[in-house]
């Protein structure tokens, strides 16, 4: 895994031309021919779904209700977008100090076929560890995908396979009111008054 995570960091160039095509702006593009897709995401006390944690622990939304949150969707053989935008996750909540214990800290798989709650744990060892991960049957996946209006889709490739996936970076407040959303790759300058608008 450790190998794997080096090998993903490395990656440049025609890799992170295609990252970008799966960032918001493809959620966006892809949005325009769903019905009802451009609607904002639900507020955490609407959405069920019940998933599991990187630590073996149950979690279903209402348990973040309190606490202003911030939600990622992504995968462990991400080769660009997930590994940078943990990367900038950790170090939003390094920047924000002790104010970056009082949120939920999210990322949400949308690679349930692979990522096992250990596997999780493990990539997750490479981030802050104030970020939680979830797993869960395919069916709860969507649920909540459907909840944040996320997209997210499994794309062959060969023998093997990718997942196209919503890559901007979900806020809500603390009553469970959605607060706005972090672009993929936005910059920290930006980024860090969003999250601290949702703590206030």
């Amino acid at each position: 895994m450790r190998t794997r995570r080096a090998v993903i960091l490395g990656l440049g160039g025609a890799a992170s031309a295609l990252a970008f095509t799966l960032g918001l702006g493809w959620w966006k593009t892809r949005s325009r021919t769903k019905p009802g897709a451009d609607l904002l995401p639900l507020p955490i006390a609407e959405m069920v779904f019940t998933l599991t944690d990187h630590r073996g622990k149950t979690v279903r939304p209402v348990d973040w209700i309190g606490r202003p949150t911030l939600v990622f969707f992504g995968f462990t053989w991400c080769p660009d977008v997930c590994p940078t935008t943990l990367s900038d996750i950790s170090g939003w909540l390094e920047d924000l100090g002790p104010d970056a214990d009082r949120l939920n800290t999210v990322l949400i798989s949308v690679d349930p076929e692979r990522d096992s709650p250990d596997v999780l744990a493990e990539y997750l060892s490479n981030f802050d560890p104030r970020i939680i991960g979830l797993t869960g049957p395919l069916a709860e996946i969507e649920r909540a995908a459907a909840g944040f209006r996320a997209r997210f889709e499994k794309v062959a490739q060969g023998e093997h396979y990718t997942m196209d996936h919503t890559a901007g970076v979900f806020l809500f407040r603390a009553d469970g009111r959605f607060g706005g959303i972090i672009d993929y790759h936005e910059d920290r300058r930006f980024a860090l008054p969003k999250i601290r608008r949702v703590l206030e």
